[in-house]
């Protein structure tokens, strides 16, 4: 498949009650990895590959070597590969698109973009966030693709009291109208765990919902139920493997 292909394949795959699955990766033998386990896609988790380079989450991994994480996935692996870009590395929308440009040069059909202000408190606004995602959208049109954009609000990862995401729930479906109307792909609500809510925010998206696991989340198949379109796993498989390889580690090295 060439990318344009690819990009119209991925977008297919969120179907509302059938979600597609997104173990997430954080480079090209973990993609191997999970395309062998059965994957249809590919997604990086931005805490994972800016842990495996050593460095902390937030924008600190340089864009560079994100890029060529993503370009050496492309390579050898032929899975539609979307990638946490998390604010863009800019906070102008012509900056933003500029840099998703880069992805696109390495392969990639489609970002995590989230409206946090990174390293910082708070949310962009509500049309600041909406003018970056019309300027990503009109550059990959100026390339043909069909990129996806999986719209990201940080409202419920802020707020660590799930008992008050009930009153953040019609600011988050505002903003995903608002995202879809300049041009966002998908809807992702990382934090939101809460079945009844999930619902909700499935039925009054006109985007495909994202739902990320965590503990507590409903499972994959309660999920299709509820109709979500896309469940991802952040930085959990990452964080599994690394405690599995320190495990091996410490039993090989107490035995001496």
């Amino acid at each position: 498949m060439n990318q344009i292909e690819k990009a119209e394949l991925f977008g297919k795959l969120h179907r509302k009650g059938t979600p597609v699955i997104l173990y997430n990766i954080w480079d090209a033998g973990t993609a191997r990895a999970v395309t062998e386990a059965g994957a249809k896609a590919l997604a990086t988790g931005s805490w994972s590959v800016a842990a495996a380079h050593g460095y902390g989450d937030g924008q600190k991994l340089p864009m560079d070597v994100l890029i060529e994480t993503a370009r050496s996935i492309t390579t050898v692996n032929d899975l539609p590969l979307s990638v946490d870009f998390e604010g863009g590395y800019s906070t102008e929308p012509a900056g933003a698109a500029a840099n998703v440009a880069k992805l696109i040069d390495a392969g990639v059909v489609g970002i995590n973009f989230e409206d946090q202000k990174v390293g910082e408190a708070g949310l962009h606004p509500i049309e600041a966030q909406a003018a970056r995602i019309r300027s990503i959208r009109e550059m990959a049109e100026t390339r043909g693709i069909d990129f996806f954009i999986n719209a990201r609000t940080d409202l419920f990862l802020q707020e660590g009291d799930g008992s008050k995401h009930a009153g953040l729930l019609d600011a988050a479906i505002e903003r995903g109208r608002a995202y879809a109307a300049a041009g966002a792909s998908g809807f992702f609500v990382p934090g939101l765990i809460d079945p009844a809510l999930i619902e909700k925010a499935c039925a009054a998206s006109t985007l495909p919902v994202n739902i990320m696991m965590k503990t507590g989340a409903p499972d994959p198949a309660a999920l299709a139920r509820l109709g979500v379109s896309r469940i991802s796993y952040g930085p959990g498989p990452y964080r599994a493997v690394m405690e599995k390889l320190k495990e091996a580690a410490a039993a090989i090295y107490s035995a001496i």
